[in-house]
């Protein structure tokens, strides 16, 4: 894969469940209220420590707050060596509507 691709909730909770890494690129307030289950938050600072310890080989989902920002974020993943990366379209609040019980509180995961 050399782009990233955009892909709905459900085949997002599909990759989830076959141990895909996500990623929430939202505010720490905003992740902190709700996120994912299971999802690391990235950000400026922590950025470039993910990239050093990541599986460049595993699928990579990106959600952000409705899509939009995430792809921008997938892209940069995939400039820098990730093979498999996903921009989850509708981002945090579609995902929160489709799978609720697919959610976390919390600022450490």
């Amino acid at each position: 894969m050399s782009e990233f691709k955009r892909i709905p909730p459900e085949q997002a909770l599909a990759l989830r469940a076959q141990g895909a890494v996500v990623v929430d690129i939202r505010d720490p307030q905003a992740f902190a209220a709700g996120h994912i289950t299971g999802a690391k938050h990235l950000d400026n600072h922590s950025v470039a420590e993910f990239i050093r310890n990541a599986d460049l080989d595993a699928p990579t989902l990106v959600v952000c707050y409705h899509g939009n920002s995430s792809q921008s974020a997938a892209a940069y993943l995939v400039g820098q060596g990730f093979s498999e990366v996903y921009s989850v379209d509708g981002g945090f609040e579609l995902w929160r509507t489709t799978y609720p019980a697919e959610t976390a509180q919390g600022t450490a995961e």
